[in-house]
């Protein structure tokens, strides 16, 4: 899928009326069957972009086209159709927590399926040897018939990476999809995903915090700040340079800390013993 974005402005959905936007005259283009990924730290509107992206926010200014249709000139039909083609997998799945993996997994593809299949796949899965191969990519085979209520975060995010595999997109978004994940299994779902966005010529933004592993796994890195583009270059031109003025003031999220150091505490007064006669 073909991405235009031409002075972009957007406002996050959780901002207060009149706020400023969190993406300001923003200009990119993304070609069908590329993978990329955003990087910036916090509040630097990557999670806004994903909003824009997956049709879910209206942009405040300029204009977004996805294979040359702007989404909110369609009609309500056809902005659910190309809504249907694109994934988005948040940096917290959605996942009902009774409900079991499989069904969960299956549930990528429901934008392809009638309201009857739909009601079906709840009790009666459907291809669960393709769900169990799309969790197997992402090492999680065994977790197949578990309750999405006994995985853990990580394990969550997983499962919610898992489900693009068997959606009907021709776009994949994902918002920081290895938050809770430890070094050795970040990696390895990147290089599944990113193998398979491959494989199957999906275009893939993926908006990460870490950026070593941004820099290994994507061939285009975007560095967005306070709402605007700083950088839109291939990965091997990304400099530390760069990136120390990308995280200007956030350096402990360059060293893959997206939380702040606390401040120090004043040593707390040595303890009165008294005795009591």
């Amino acid at each position: 899928m073909q991405i235009r974005i031409e002075g972009l402005a957007a406002r996050h959905p959780a901002a207060r009326p009149g706020a400023a936007p969190a993406l300001q005259g923003l200009d990119l283009s993304i070609a069908p069957g590329e993978q990329l990924a955003v990087i910036g730290p916090s509040g630097a509107g990557k999670t806004t972009l994903m909003q824009a992206l997956a049709c879910a926010l209206p942009p405040s200014a300029g204009r977004l086209t996805l294979d040359d249709q702007d989404p909110w000139t369609l009609t309500v039909r056809e902005l659910q159709r190309l809504r249907g083609q694109l994934f988005l997998a948040p940096q917290v799945p959605p996942l009902p927590p009774r409900q079991r993996v499989v069904t969960a997994v299956l549930a990528g593809r429901l934008p392809a399926m009638g309201l009857l299949a739909s009601l079906r796949s709840l009790f009666y899965p459907q291809d669960i040897p393709a769900a169990h191969e799309a969790l197997e990519r992402f090492d999680l085979a065994d977790k197949l018939f578990d309750r999405v209520d006994r995985l853990s975060g990580g394990e969550r995010q997983r499962v919610g990476l898992a489900r693009a595999l068997l959606a009907p997109a021709r776009l994949w978004l994902v918002d920081e999809p290895l938050s809770a994940l430890d070094p050795t299994r970040a990696s390895q779902a990147l290089q599944a995903l990113v193998q398979q966005a491959r494989e199957r010529g999906v275009t893939l933004v993926a908006t990460l915090h870490q950026v070593d592993m941004a820099l290994a796994g994507f061939a285009r890195i975007v560095g967005l700040r306070d709402g605007r583009l700083q950088f839109d270059l291939p990965a091997a031109e990304v400099t530390r340079d760069r990136l120390s003025r990308l995280y200007a003031q956030h350096e402990h999220e360059l060293l893959g800390d997206v939380h702040p150091p606390a401040p120090a505490e004043a040593a707390a007064p040595a303890p009165v013993v008294m005795h009591c006669r």
